[in-house]
């Protein structure tokens, strides 16, 4: 054998060494028919499609073009096969990529008709010549066409050639391919397609204007039966079958392409313009978030409120499951803006990122007693959203009923910067100006960030308490990683690690047990929103000048996001996070599966004994409880307000060795708050004891305590007009540790009278710098420079 071919290899080599220019001919033919055929077959840009998790259709963008042309699709649906092969070309699977018979048929019929009646062409020239668009039907373009074809039949396989041909056939108009053809003239995917309907189908490339309603519709119809026909004759399809299809009606009126998921689309076209891309989308529930985004937009459109946007993600893929990216508005309200992308103010929804930072840091415990009194900081003024001040509130109530003063003196403990910082680890990209732009607004909406973002940030934070519990204590490198909207996408999300990627899962945990708490904001809005039975960590949050409403849920399988508002920026006075956008949540959550509550992650938990009042760290002689803190929080300081104090044996004076023998007198921890915070957290809290008085013999050593509760230090007061134009006064306000003592009031060391029980003095002051001096009758003195503004 191996003799044989060494022989004819020599006897090869022989040939061509006497047969030069032959050689060279026959090596620049085979070339020329190898190159002949360009490697890209068709260079037409195609349509945007997108399709749902399970195939179906979400929407699709018609091409650069104009023309409705899909990609092609990676197999041809078996009934559209058999028709179109019958039809156009029986010999299809048997000739090299043309049929000299049916050429030599063609040939002698033009000649007889005196014009072309007839091309005799295969599937595969008919390829061909879709690609040479704009050649001549001449005898040389034809040669061209079989030479082509004959290479195109050795690159490819015969189902790929019927590919190339079903995508790119003309169907009429600006109508390309056979999956724009089915759902423009029937509604449907092309395998889903009837044997009538595959007909019609096969039939028209051959004569496309033939599909427009009112227009040789009899002629259509009787291509179709006959085709139809052959099909029984030639045992593809059985009588009943021919039957029921030649009943079936010819398509009328074109069908709209499905609008499924628009603003994905839009998404995707940007960065896969022409490519079909399977989404992870789920159809049904996709459809259910469209009639929900449809139902509250008819609502709030009444109020002028235009805009909204709602996502659903699965926590452990992050594969978006649902994309509303606008609500089915109209086209003066931005109708085609994707608000999922739109960097908006973040109002409160950040603030729960700070909570679990200050725990996970080991500079806070949940129930840390955090100061709700008035406050001003460098001319900064925050408000909570119901203008009112508890004196002192639990920090994880103060999340749950979202205050706004105990988050700006939360993050002031916790540094701008340092928050700064931590946001940059979330990859929150529009919160991108240096952070003493932002200063402690930061915290109330005076940064910006995007519903993706968000979503994408509650997302990796759930999963961290997922993984943790999974893994015996272990964390993923990549966590945060991108959500994802394409279904053969798989994230990265790095490798194991025993260290945590930026917060621990305990700290997490704790947050997320703050945010399922659901009697907030003040007051019984949220209640009628809420189930018992479904149990999520969520957040609301409110947009200076109510421009922006959001709302963000999470379990342990699912996190939904939504928006609410004016694409323009314009404020609606009703429009808040609690009423506007979270009742979208509640009813998208009530469409997923039921989920457990995520596990406890005990390996970064600890038990501790904290001061029941206070939340602090317990003192030895604090009332205690045991609370789970993130292990770092063993760091945090000791209860402050618990405080040794002499009393007589009735209990109800203060008393010293100076006026009471050493052996009558009875020591006791009391909780004492500073004079402001004590001022407010005592008329929301009956059950606080202030501090006894001393004992009238013992006056002279006694010690009290006040404070301004307005103005605060160097603040600059501007004096405003009422309806007549009169000045308005000043108030200035004091809190005092004994309710009734008396106060004496001086500005520039001028008296301007006293006060008793409420501690409130108005004053008219010229403008400039004053001082204002109080003393009580005790002697103790305070004293605050102000200044004084005529507007």
């Amino acid at each position: 054998m191996k003799n044989s071919i060494k022989a004819l290899v020599q006897r090869s080599i022989h040939w061509i060494q006497r047969n030069r220019i032959k050689s060279a001919v026959l090596f620049l033919v085979v070339t020329g028919y190898y190159f002949a055929l360009p490697r890209v077959l068709f260079q037409e840009p195609y349509a945007t499609v997108i399709e749902s998790k399970e195939g179906e259709l979400l929407g699709a963008k018609i091409a650069r073009d104009g023309q409705w042309r899909f990609p092609a699709q990676d197999s041809v649906p078996y009934k559209f096969k058999k028709c179109i092969v019958y039809f156009e070309d029986q010999y299809f699977y048997k000739h090299p990529g043309f049929n000299p018979m049916a050429m030599f048929n063609a040939i002698k019929q033009n000649n007889k008709a005196g014009k072309v009646v007839r091309g005799g062409s295969t599937l595969t020239q008919q390829v061909i010549r879709l690609s040479r668009k704009g050649k001549g039907r001449t005898y040389f373009e034809k040669i061209i066409e079989i030479v082509l074809a004959t290479r195109l039949e050795f690159r490819h396989s015969k189902d790929k050639i019927l590919e190339l041909y079903a995508a790119h056939a003309p169907y009429g108009g600006n109508v390309v391919g056979l999956e724009m053809a089915s759902w423009r003239y029937f509604g449907v995917q092309s395998h889903q397609l009837s044997w009538a309907e595959s007909a019609t189908l096969a039939v028209l490339p051959n004569a496309p204007s033939l599909i427009f309603p009112g227009r040789n519709q009899d002629r259509l119809l009787n291509k179709r039966n006959r085709l139809l026909l052959k099909l029984k004759q030639e045992g593809v399809i059985d009588q009943q079958t021919y039957e029921l299809a030649i009943a079936e009606p010819l398509p009328q009126k074109p069908y709209d392409l499905p609008q499924i998921a628009p603003h994905l689309l839009q998404r995707v076209a940007k960065n896969q313009e022409g490519s079909r891309v399977k989404t992870t989308v789920e159809m049904a529930l996709q459809n259910r978030v469209n009639q929900i985004a449809k139902y509250y937009y008819s609502q709030y459109r009444q109020n002028e409120v235009n805009n909204l946007a709602i996502m659903v993600i699965d926590v452990a893929n992050r594969n978006v499951m649902s994309y509303v990216g606008n609500a089915p508005t109209d086209a003066d309200h931005q109708k085609d803006v994707d608000v999922i992308g739109a960097p908006r103010s973040t109002g409160s929804i950040l603030k729960p990122l700070l909570y679990a930072a200050m725990l996970d840091e080991g500079e806070l415990l949940p129930n840390t007693l955090v100061a709700d009194i008035p406050t001003q900081i460098s001319g900064y003024t925050p408000q909570n959203f119901n203008l009112t001040f508890d004196g002192a509130v639990p920090a994880h109530r103060a999340l749950s009923r979202s205050l706004n003063i105990p988050s700006v003196l939360m993050l002031q403990e916790f540094g701008v910067h340092k928050f700064y910082e931590e946001l940059q680890r979330f990859k929150l990209k529009d919160i991108s100006k240096q952070p003493d732009h932002y200063g402690l607004s930061l915290i109330l909406g005076g940064a910006e960030s995007n519903l993706w973002d968000l979503c994408r940030t509650y997302a990796g934070l759930s999963s961290t308490i997922n993984y943790f519990n999974k893994n015996q204590g272990k964390y993923r490198t990549g966590e945060f990683a991108e959500l994802n909207y394409k279904s053969d996408f798989t994230p990265d999300f790095g490798s194991e690690s025993k260290d945590k990627t930026i917060l621990g899962a305990g700290s997490i945990w704790l947050t997320y047990n703050a945010m399922e708490e659901v009697n907030r904001p003040e007051g019984d809005e949220a209640w009628k929103f809420y189930d018992s039975s479904l149990k999520i960590a969520w957040k609301t949050g409110t947009s200076f000048g109510n421009r922006d409403a959001w709302a963000i849920g999470t379990n342990s399988r699912y996190v939904v996001g939504v928006w609410v508002g004016n694409a323009s920026g314009e404020g609606r006075p009703t429009l808040t996070g609690v009423t506007s956008a979270a009742p979208i949540l509640f009813d998208v959550f009530n469409l997923l599966p039921r989920t457990k509550w995520f596990a406890t992650p005990l390996g970064d938990l600890t038990t501790l004994e904290v001061c029941r009042l206070s939340g602090h760290l317990a003192q030895e002689d604090c009332p205690k409880l045991k609370q789970l803190v993130a292990l770092k929080g063993r760091t945090t300081s000791v209860c402050p307000y618990h405080k040794t104090v002499h009393l007589d044996k009735t209990g109800q004076f203060r008393v010293n060795s100076s006026c009471e023998s050493v052996d009558n007198i009875i020591t006791k921890k009391w909780f004492v708050l500073p004079p402001v915070m004590e001022w407010y957290y005592k008329s929301q809290h009956i059950d606080y004891q202030v501090l006894p008085p001393f004992r009238k013999d013992c006056m002279a050593t006694q010690t009290t305590s006040m404070d301004f509760i307005y103005p605060k230090a160097n603040s600059k007061i501007y004096l405003t007009k009422n309806f007549n134009s009169e000045i308005q006064p000043v108030i200035l306000k004091v809190a005092h540790s004994q309710r009734d003592t008396e106060l004496f009031w001086y500005v520039d060391e001028v008296y301007k009278g006293t006060t008793k029980t409420f501690h409130e003095m108005p004053i008219q002051a010229n403008s400039g710098i004053h001082y204002i001096t109080v003393v009580d009758e005790f002697g103790t003195e305070i004293r605050r420079k102000i200044e004084i503004v005529r507007e």
